[in-house]
C-alpha cells in the first residue's frame, strides 16, 4: 500500500506545480487550477497546456494566477528575472505556416480588446506600439508577416509593446566549444527549451534557444539592453503565454516552465515533462519493415499486368507540374484532397460561377479548414496566364484586407485555386440586395471603404513590387466572419518593379471602371485602380451599380448622376436611400466627394492611396477643384488625342467636372 501510495503521488507531482516561495515557481505539466485560462487555451488529460487547442480564428491565454513583485519598492528599478520554458509547435501542412505564440509580461490579465487570430493574442491595429500598454514580450514565430517586419517564417524576437520585434533572429542555438551555429525549427512536433534572462544591473535581455536534450548554451541567440523599469511601470505584473489559433490547424503546447525572481529559474528535468501527442503518421514496427516489401514484391509479381493497366488509368488524370512551380511557393494541394473536401464540386457546394469558372466551398481532410476553391479550366477567359499570375502575385502577398491565397492545384485542362473562406459572401449581393433583406449599415461599409483602401496602398507602395489590380469593384469584394471587407480576385493583377513603368498591354477590366486613359493608351497603372477605387466608393455609399440602363433601354451612368445632384447642392440625396438617414453626414460627404476626386478625368489630379487614407482618416482635407482651370486642361487634352465625348466611358463626366464650384462647396 505504501509503494502504491508513493507511485500516485509522484504521478500528482508532474501534474502540479512545485512551490519553492514566492519569487520562484516550477511546472512540470499542469492541472486545470494551475492557471488562469481563456479563450482556445486549455490543459490536455496528459498535463500538457494547449494554447491553440485545434480552433480557428480565435485567441488564447495562459497566466499565472498571482501577480508578481517585480519591484521591490515602489518606484524602484525593476529586478533580475530568469525563466525556462520547454515548448512544441507542430502544424498540420508543413508546407504552411502560421502564427506561434509568445510568453509575455502585462499589467494585466485582461486581454479582451485584442484582435481576433492577430498580434499574438495581445494587441489590436490601434494600440500596436503603444507604449502604454507596457508589455514585455518574447515572440516564437512560425510565420512570416510582412505587416510586421518579421524576417522569416521560423525566428524568436524581443518585443516591446509591439508584435514588431525590437531585436529579432532565426531560430537555433550556438554550441558549446567551437561556437557554430545550429539552425532549429520551432515546427515540428518535438520539445524545445527557452530561456529568457533579465539583469537589472546592466538592464540585458538574453534569450536562449536549445533543442530539448541539450544544455544551455552559455552564448543567447538574442542579447540587447533595455531598462524593462521603463516598460513594466506597475509594482506587480502577471507572466504567462499567449497565441492565436489560426485556420490552419496547429498546436502550441508548453510541457514545463519555472521562473525565478532574483535568483536563476529552477532547471527543468525533461525526463519528467508530460509526453507530447503523437501526431501525424505512427511509426511502423520492425515487423512490418520486412513482411511489407517481401509482401509487396509478391503483389507486384502476382498481378503485374492489372498495376499497369490501372497506372495507365491515373496517368490520363495525374495532375500537371511544370518548372515555374517551384519558385514561387504557394502550397500545392492534391487534387484527391480537393475533391474530397468538396464532395466531389457537386452542385450544393457551389458558392457562384462566371467567366473565370466556378467557386466551391470546402472542408480540408486532415485540419477541418474552410476554404472556397475556384475551379477553371485553360480555355476559360481567365485562363492559364491569369492563373499563373494570380499564383504568382497573391502567393506571396499577405495583408488583413486581401484574401489569402492558401494553395493551388492543376490537372489536365483543369485549374484550382483554394483561398480562405469568406463566410459572408462578396460585397455586391449586401448593396443590391432586395429591400426586405438585410444591408449592410454604414459604419460597415466605412470600415470596408477603409479595409480596401489600406490593401490598395500595402498593393500599390508597400509590397516589394507594385500590384496593379485592374479589377476593382463590389463583386470582387469579400466579407469575413466580422464583416471586414477584403480584396480578392487577382487573376488580372499585374506587378512591376519600384521606379520603373508598366507595360504598355490590352485593356481589361469592367465597363464603368475602367479610366479614360486606358480607352486611350491600354497601358494600367496605380492611378487607373484609383479610379476603380473611386467609382467603388460611388458604389457603396450610394448603393448602386456603375452602370444601368434606363426604361427606354439608354445606360445611365452613376457618375454623372451624383455631379448632377452635386451640381444642384443636393449631394447628400446621392447615399443609399436603404440606410433610412442613419448615416454619419461628414463621413458619407468625404466619401462621395473623394470618390469623384478619385475619378478625375486626367490621372495626374487623382489622388495617391496614401492620399486616400489621410482623407478617410481625416488627417488632411480634400483639396477643391478649381473649374476654369480643370474646363481647359479636359478640353486640351481631349483636343491633342483627338477625343470626343463620345469616347470617354461616361459622356458627361467631362463637362460636370467643369461646372462644379468646388470640392467643399454643395453640401
Amino acid at each position: 500500500m505504501t509503494l502504491k501510495h508513493t507511485s500516485f503521488l509522484q504521478y500528482l507531482l508532474l501534474l502540479t506545480t512545485v512551490a519553492f516561495c514566492d519569487d520562484q515557481f516550477l511546472f512540470y505539466g499542469f492541472t486545470q487550477s494551475s492557471l488562469n485560462l481563456d479563450g482556445c487555451a486549455t490543459i490536455t488529460n496528459g498535463g500538457l497546456l494547449d494554447l491553440s487547442n485545434g480552433t480557428a480564428i480565435l485567441n488564447g491565454h495562459a497566466i499565472y494566477p498571482t501577480p508578481l513583485n517585480f519591484r521591490k519598492s515602489p518606484g524602484g528599478k525593476v529586478q533580475s528575472f530568469s525563466v525556462h520554458i520547454v515548448f512544441s509547435i507542430f502544424i498540420t501542412y508543413p508546407d504552411l505556416s502560421a502564427d506561434g505564440m509568445a510568453f509575455f509580461i502585462a499589467p494585466t490579465k485582461n486581454f479582451s480588446d485584442a484582435r481576433a487570430a492577430k498580434y499574438f493574442g495581445l494587441l489590436n491595429e490601434k494600440n500596436n506600439g503603444d507604449p502604454s500598454k507596457h508589455i514585455f514580450m518574447v515572440e516564437l514565430d512560425t510565420y512570416k508577416n510582412a505587416e510586421l517586419q518579421d524576417i522569416n517564417d521560423n525566428h524568436i524576437g524581443i518585443n516591446i509593446n509591439s508584435a514588431i520585434s525590437l531585436q529579432s533572429n532565426i531560430s537555433g542555438f550556438y554550441e558549446d566549444g567551437g561556437g557554430a551555429f545550429r539552425s532549429l525549427t520551432l515546427n515540428g512536433n518535438k520539445g524545445t527549451q527557452l530561456w529568457v534572462d533579465y539583469d537589472e544591473g546592466t538592464t540585458q535581455i538574453n534569450v536562449t534557444l536549445a533543442p530539448i536534450h541539450v544544455g544551455k548554451p552559455s552564448r543567447p541567440l538574442l542579447s540587447t539592453t533595455y531598462d524593462l523599469s521603463t516598460v513594466l511601470s506597475n509594482s506587480t505584473s502577471y507572466i504567462g503565454f499567449s497565441s492565436v489559433a489560426t485556420p490552419i490547424n496547429t498546436r502550441q503546447y508548453v510541457m514545463g516552465w519555472s521562473f525565478g525572481l532574483n535568483k536563476p529559474a529552477p532547471p527543468l528535468d525533461v525526463s519528467k515533462l508530460p509526453k507530447l501527442p503523437i501526431l501525424g503518421p505512427k511509426a511502423q514496427s520492425k515487423l512490418l519493415e520486412i513482411v511489407l516489401p517481401i509482401a509487396t514484391a509478391t503483389l507486384i509479381l502476382s498481378i503485374g499486368t492489372l498495376v499497369i493497366l490501372v497506372v495507365r488509368r491515373r496517368m490520363k488524370h495525374s495532375e500537371v507540374r511544370e518548372d515555374w512551380e517551384g519558385e514561387f511557393g504557394p502550397h500545392r494541394f492534391s487534387y484527391k484532397d480537393l475533391f474530397h473536401a468538396t464532395r466531389g464540386f457537386k452542385n450544393k457546394s457551389l458558392l457562384g460561377e462566371g467567366g473565370f469558372g466556378k467557386v466551391y466551398k470546402g472542408v480540408l481532410p486532415l485540419s477541418n479548414v474552410e476554404v472556397a476553391v475556384k475551379r477553371m479550366s485553360h480555355e476559360s477567359r481567365q485562363g492559364m496566364k491569369e492563373f499563373v499570375t494570380e499564383v504568382v502575385s497573391i502567393g506571396r502577398l499577405w495583408h488583413r484586407n486581401l484574401v489569402q491565397l492558401l494553395g493551388y492545384c492543376r490537372r489536365k485542362g483543369e485549374l484550382f485555386l483554394v483561398y480562405n473562406y469568406m463566410p459572408n459572401g462578396s460585397l455586391d449581393k449586401y448593396l443590391y440586395c432586395e429591400d426586405h433583406k438585410a444591408i449592410l449599415n454604414w459604419d460597415q461599409r466605412f470600415r470596408v471603404i477603409r479595409g480596401i483602401a489600406t490593401g490598395l496602398l500595402y498593393l500599390h507602395e508597400k509590397w516589394e513590387k507594385i500590384v496593379i489590380h485592374r479589377d476593382i469593384k463590389a463583386s470582387n469584394v469579400l466579407l469575413d466572419g466580422e464583416m471586414n471587407g477584403r480584396l480578392g480576385d487577382f487573376g488580372l493583377a499585374r506587378l512591376y518593379g519600384h521606379g520603373t513603368d508598366p507595360q504598355t498591354t490590352h485593356m481589361v477590366g469592367t465597363k464603368g471602371y475602367l479610366a479614360p486613359e486606358l480607352l486611350r493608351t491600354g497601358k494600367a497603372s496605380p492611378q487607373t485602380d484609383v479610379f476603380a477605387f473611386g467609382m467603388f466608393l460611388l458604389e457603396v455609399a450610394c448603393g448602386q451599380r456603375p452602370v444601368k440602363k434606363n426604361e427606354d433601354g439608354n445606360e445611365f451612368f452613376l457618375v454623372d448622376w451624383v455631379l448632377e445632384h452635386w451640381n444642384n447642392g443636393l449631394l447628400i440625396k446621392t447615399v443609399d436611400s436603404r440606410l433610412q438617414g442613419d448615416y454619419n453626414i461628414d463621413e458619407a460627404y468625404i466619401v462621395l466627394k473623394l470618390g469623384l476626386l478619385s475619378l478625375h478625368p486626367l490621372a495626374s489630379s487623382r489622388p495617391r492611396m496614401r492620399e486616400v487614407m489621410q482623407y478617410l482618416d481625416g488627417d488632411m482635407p480634400l483639396p477643391e477643384l478649381k473649374p476654369t482651370q480643370l474646363n481647359l486642361t479636359i478640353v486640351a487634352l481631349m483636343k491633342n488625342n483627338g477625343l470626343n465625348s463620345s469616347v470617354v466611358s461616361y459622356p458627361q463626366m467631362s463637362s460636370s467636372f467643369c461646372t462644379i464650384s468646388g470640392l467643399s462647396g454643395g453640401r
